[in-house]
């Protein structure tokens, strides 16, 4: 770093790593001359937008010349139909991360302390770092799960914020409404808990999953997102619910525009179509059931996920790497976890049919040669 770096970058930022994404699809077209290609590494929905939203981001084409509503009214009154909810209970952002930097920027200052769980969303812990607060982590528990009673032991007077993602990624796992009632008798009033629920609609018809549009804690907020369920990964909108003291200070650090025109009119159409979300849950429970089948007969143990990915274990860093290399030379992008601090796992979107069979053929291939250099993980 040169010495204008050195003067004007906080120590706090000098470290920080950028966030990697899953490997684009041109990436690796250019790469590997390949034609068919599964993307299976950033928990997209394969169905793609629901055809409701592309008619009314098409339409709002003509109005790019124009700045889009500041206040979103026609999402906000949808979302407020939706849930129950007032528009002063509501923020939008790019993407729930837009919404979890506001919240950082809002609340967090340097040397406060943020609690959350090892091995969870990358994405907050480079905004908490960003500003200069203090990560504090807890161990998952040995079914790779969030460790509730560790979190509720380690909040301190110094602790500002927890998070918690429900279900939590990269493991697929969540903490059920008796957990969650236990972790929130030890949380005092002035402590914010951050809810993230982006993997909601596939998680919450599980009886035990813990809506949080059920409880209405004052110091709650509640994140999802149009990224992965509705398919609107690309125009990145996301939401957010809370007490409207909270959405009004959250409100005095959001950037004015946001969502933008096509993001308010893509995720308001998206919204009204039920069947594309059906057909995507639908999907996504056929092939998640076929993939944790094949990946056991195969011996390997995945992790057991109520969204639409599969994490499980290699058994090494090296064999990780190997299996992620092995899948892209066949057109086949997965994740490696390494980033997440787990280099003995390796996570799998699930796609489509095609998409599955795909990663299935390819997996057929690669796995003979796996065995003699690495076996299969205990």
């Amino acid at each position: 770093m040169n010495k204008l770096g050195r003067t004007l970058v906080p120590d706090y930022l000098k470290d920080l790593k950028v966030y990697q994404a899953g490997k684009p699809i041109d990436e690796v077209v250019r790469e590997k001359g390949l034609t068919r290609i599964s993307k299976l590494a950033s928990n997209e929905n394969p169905l793609g937008p629901s055809p409701f939203a592309i008619k009314e981001m098409t339409g709002g084409l003509w109005d790019l010349h124009r700045y889009p509503d500041m206040h979103a009214y026609q999402l906000k009154k949808s979302l407020c139909e939706l849930y129950n909810l007032k528009p002063e209970n509501i923020i939008l952002g790019n993407g729930s991360e837009g919404i979890m930097a506001y919240i950082v920027r809002a609340f967090l200052q340097p040397g406060d302390e943020v609690l959350t769980s090892d091995n969870t969303f990358i994405g907050f812990y480079i905004l908490a770092r960003s500003v200069g607060a203090k990560l504090c982590t807890v161990p998952l528990t040995e079914d790779y799960r969030f460790d509730v009673k560790k979190l509720a032991e380690s909040i301190t007077d110094k602790t500002k914020a927890i998070y918690i993602a429900n279900p939590n990624n990269p493991t697929g796992t969540y903490i059920t409404k008796d957990e969650f009632d236990h972790l929130m008798k030890f949380v005092p009033d002035h402590v914010i808990v951050l809810l993230d629920e982006a993997y909601f609609e596939f998680a919450n018809h599980h009886e035990d999953y813990p809506d949080s549009m059920d409880y209405r804690y004052d110091n709650v907020i509640t994140l999802r997102t149009f990224s992965k369920a509705y398919g609107l990964s690309g125009i990145r909108v996301g939401y957010g619910f809370a007490h409207e003291e909270l959405i009004s200070n959250l409100s005095k650090v959001k950037l004015p525009f946001e969502p933008n025109l096509i993001g308010q009119l893509g995720a308001n159409g998206a919204l009204y179509d039920k069947p594309h979300l059906e057909r995507t849950l639908r999907n996504n429970t056929k092939r998640y059931n076929e993939t944790v089948n094949f990946l056991l007969e195969k011996n390997f143990n995945p992790i057991k996920s109520i969204t639409n990915f599969i994490t499980f274990k290699t058994g090494s860093a090296e064999a990780s790497d190997w299996m992620f290399d092995k899948l892209l030379d066949q057109g086949v992008i997965i994740r490696a976890l390494k980033a997440n601090e787990m280099p003995d796992f390796v996570r799998v979107s699930i796609g489509t049919k095609e998409e599955m069979q795909h990663y299935f053929e390819a997996m057929e291939n690669i796995l003979p040669e796996y065995d003699k250099l690495f076996g299969r993980a205990e």
